[in-house]
């Protein structure tokens, strides 16, 4: 991170569970802090203010004029997001916003368009690209290590209850676990393997009384033909082996939560890298790609490409669900390029 620039001022819009994090990763970060915090809810704003020893605010508007902040952190329900990141580039805010950066592409294009307007730089979250077994996961395909890259899995499979959570209200979040945590998914194979071009989805057995899917499969093939398979469910725990498996004709890797390695054909050891998944390491190195970004000091590890591209393959994943065949993801007519201020 870029040092002796001045103190890098973030508010959080949204006080729920993932803000929390980004409390703990801004503190850990020179030359950043939190000033504001604003949610609708009276009471988690000022909880969260006295937490973090900063100002709160109840509604957009007078975060948006009295803040004072550089960037803002979207943490907000995905229906609310153009909305508020468009007001906030208004008023000369940079954004971090949380996945998915919106429920349909028609939102993603207008903030990626206010943000060229604006001269502001938006950003997707998306943690799992700085998650340091993933990066490495990254390069050891990249190398050839693996041969010729054929299958690929990823399973995001825990039990929670959703019940009562705007995660699970489709006219707020847009859908239910396919694109709560599919989103997650789908960037994390354009990130590893390269676009998807086509896709099949599928809705599984409703069994935890809500009014979306709780449980999903996801077939895809790439441009490049890899195909793969993506599970989600809210109602089922999956724990065996790694969350993301990538097998070539030369060897085959796994990324767990607490361990990640490889293996080459012919030799049955498998030779561990890495460290696991460490949530606010990943969270601290995408806040400070971000505060770099708009330094110019670096490139953003997630493009607005990246962003539209995610709400592409979900909205053609829900195409498919509906329709129960195959579906090619549709390309954007333009490609905005972001904008980034210095």
């Amino acid at each position: 991170m870029t040092t002796g620039a001045k103190p890098f001022k973030f508010g959080l819009v949204g006080c729920g569970r993932i803000s929390q994090t980004y409390v703990q990763a801004i503190k850990t970060i020179p030359n950043a802090a939190l000033y504001a915090v604003m949610d609708v809810r009276a009471e988690a704003a000022r909880s969260a203010a006295e937490a973090a020893d900063c100002a709160a605010f109840t509604d957009v508007e007078s975060f948006a004029r009295n803040s004072g902040v550089d960037a803002a952190i979207i943490c907000s329900p995905p229906r609310d997001h153009r909305e508020t990141a468009c007001r906030l580039m208004d008023e000369g805010m940079h954004i971090l916003c949380e996945k998915p950066i919106a429920i349909n592409r028609a939102d993603v294009e207008a903030m990626a368009a206010k943000a060229i307007e604006r001269d502001r730089f938006l950003m997707m979250a998306s943690k799992f690209r700085y998650v340091e077994d993933i990066i490495r996961a990254k390069a050891i395909i990249a190398s050839g290590m693996l041969g010729e890259i054929q299958f690929y899995e990823n399973r995001f499979c825990s039990k929670v209850n959703m019940l009562g959570r705007w995660n699970s209200d489709p006219e707020v979040a847009g859908g239910g676990v396919l694109i709560d945590n599919g989103t997650h998914s789908v960037d994390i194979v354009r990130y590893l393997l390269g676009p998807v071009e086509r896709v099949f989805a599928h809705d599984g057995r409703r069994v935890a009384g809500l009014p979306v899917e709780d449980t999903a499969q996801l077939n895809f093939a790439t441009e490049s033909n890899i195909m793969g398979n993506i599970y989600l469910s809210w109602t089922v725990h999956i724990d065996q082996g790694g969350y993301i498996n990538v097998f070539g004709t030369d060897g085959a890797l796994s990324v767990g939560w607490q361990e990640s390695k490889y293996q080459h054909n012919g030799h049955p050891e498998w030779v561990r890298f890495g460290v696991g998944y460490n949530k606010i390491d990943a969270f601290r190195s995408q806040v400070v790609n971000f505060i770099d970004s708009i330094r110019g000091a670096e490139q953003p590890v997630i493009t607005m490409q990246d962003a539209i591209c995610s709400v592409e393959v979900i909205e053609a994943a829900y195409k498919s669900m509906h329709l129960r065949n195959w579906v090619v993801v549709e390309k954007q007519s333009s490609s905005p390029q972001l904008a980034v201020a210095s």
